[in-house]
């Protein structure tokens, strides 16, 4: 997840133009990737990047690093958490409406690698809640917004954290690994 420094994962408008993803942080990303084998979207995120990481594979201005990532999008399994969406209706993708807290622990006790949500703040906003984020990774960008949403929304309970790693990347952004742990 992007976020500014001072907590907000888009503008007020939505905007995420402020966002740094240059080659460097671009890289980290398809690395965090390999240990993924499940995306997870909110409907918002996940329309919008159903609507473009198919049309990447055909476009002959595509780079390298976004073929790559294109590809590992389109063959990944993805779930999407959405009240409002009849069917999902993109390659590997399942849909799931409600229970979310019941079919997530489910989810995490099936054979496989890592799940993780891609932007999403509204799913991350109620996975925070349910106590199902197991790590944060987090790269935050050089930039005050003052305005937008939060990613750390309505947080009912404290949640403690363990610092796993952290990277300085040469654009300014700070990239922070944590995971979470009980309260003792």
């Amino acid at each position: 997840m992007h976020v500014s420094l001072d907590g907000f994962v888009c503008g007020p408008n939505e905007e995420m133009s402020w966002i740094v993803m240059d080659e460097e942080i671009f890289q980290d990303a398809m690395d965090a990737t390999d240990s993924v084998d499940t995306a997870l979207y909110g409907r918002v995120t996940y329309e919008m990047m159903k609507n473009y990481w198919p049309s990447v594979l055909t476009n002959s201005s595509s780079t390298q690093q976004e073929l790559h990532h294109a590809k590992w999008v389109e063959n990944i399994d993805k779930i999407v958490f959405s009240r409002t969406m009849d069917e999902a209706g993109w390659n590997n993708t399942w849909l799931i409406r409600k229970n979310i807290a019941e079919e997530v622990r489910q989810l995490k006790q099936q054979a496989g690698r890592n799940m993780m949500i891609f932007g999403s703040p509204r799913l991350t906003h109620s996975f925070m809640q349910l106590g199902l984020i197991d790590e944060y990774k987090l790269n935050v960008n050089p930039v005050i917004l003052g305005k937008g949403v939060r990613l750390f929304e309505n947080v009912l309970d404290r949640i403690d954290l363990r610092l796993l790693s952290e990277k300085k990347f040469k654009s300014g952004v700070i990239g922070l690994h944590y995971e979470t742990k009980p309260i003792s």
